[in-house]
């Protein structure tokens, strides 16, 4: 299915959107936080239900292991939104500290993210936080730039104020080279808009030489309880964020399917031989152990 990445300038409802989106989507689902500076979900829309003992930095561990380990430590530590499996996250960070040791780590992530989006017909939805540069680059560590490379789609999250524009200003361009140069493109990149400020979607676009590639609404009562500070509303399925959520990842996934196609046929090149995801033994057993115990939410 797709694999989008979202980040930011600076925090303006990235693990929110991204957790809008989860939640929203009609198709079997992935919220991977995955920002090196530390998860929120764990002490905010859990209230602290998960203790460190689940989460992302276990996969570091597994993954120096082996294989299998990898695969093992994967569906052991992820959490279910609902009693189908049919919604789940990986829960972050709690020390930012731990984010060195998964350096060497984001590369067979993005394998997974890969396969569980191909082959296991997942939405998958990352979290990557605020972005951090080093001499105009994505940061090693501070940034989990593998998974921004293999992702169909990375969004800039930008509030429509002239605040959050000014700072998204100076991570466009890096942003853009690194895609270009490591990532699968330019086209990839664009604007997640939160209606939060006076700003209209043509003067983002043209201020950050960006198109926006879909908008979510200010809805500050959703928005306190997917961020743990608030109840929940009443109707919360029907709220404008969550309706907002799920029309915009409809749009996104028709975009990355267009760009899917045009990468895979492009004109006069013939179609090249593609190894299967799958196969590649760093994400073996991945599939087969999500689905032990998911119940197919269709029944």
């Amino acid at each position: 299915m797709t694999v989008i990445a979202l980040v930011s300038a600076k925090s303006c409802g990235v693990t929110t959107s991204a957790l809008a989106m989860t939640l929203s989507s009609t198709r079997p689902s992935l919220l991977a936080e995955c920002d090196p500076s530390g998860g929120t979900l764990r002490a905010g829309f859990f209230q602290a239900q998960i203790t460190a003992g689940t989460g992302l930095y276990h996969l570091a561990v597994a993954e120096r292991a082996g294989e299998d380990a990898l695969a093992q430590a994967f569906a052991d530590h992820l959490v279910r939104l609902d009693d189908s499996g049919h919604r789940q996250i990986l829960p972050g960070l709690t020390d930012p500290a731990q984010a060195p040791a998964l350096e060497r780590t984001w590369p067979a992530l993005a394998q997974v993210m890969r396969v569980l989006s191909d082959e296991g017909g997942y939405d998958v939805v990352i979290d990557a936080g605020r972005l951090a540069l080093e001499s105009g680059r994505l940061h090693p560590t501070l940034t989990p730039a593998p998974l921004l490379h293999g992702a169909d789609l990375v969004l800039l999250v930008v509030r429509a104020t002239d605040q959050s524009l000014a700072l998204a200003r100076h991570m466009a361009e890096p942003l853009r080279n690194e895609l270009t140069d490591r990532g699968t493109g330019a086209e990839a990149l664009g604007v997640l808009l939160i209606e939060d400020g006076s700003r209209r979607a043509h003067e983002v676009s043209e201020a950050l030489r960006l198109p926006v590639m879909a908008a979510l609404p200010w809805e500050p009562d959703t928005a306190a309880y997917l961020a743990g500070t608030g109840r929940a509303p009443r109707k919360l399925n029907r709220s404008a964020l969550l309706s907002s959520a799920r029309t915009a990842l409809g749009h996104l996934q028709a975009a990355a399917s267009r760009r899917a196609l045009h990468q895979q046929y492009p004109p006069t090149q013939p179609v090249p031989a593609v190894r299967p995801a799958s196969a590649v033994p760093q994400v073996a057993g991945v599939l087969q152990r999500l689905g032990q115990g998911r119940v197919d939410p269709r029944v």
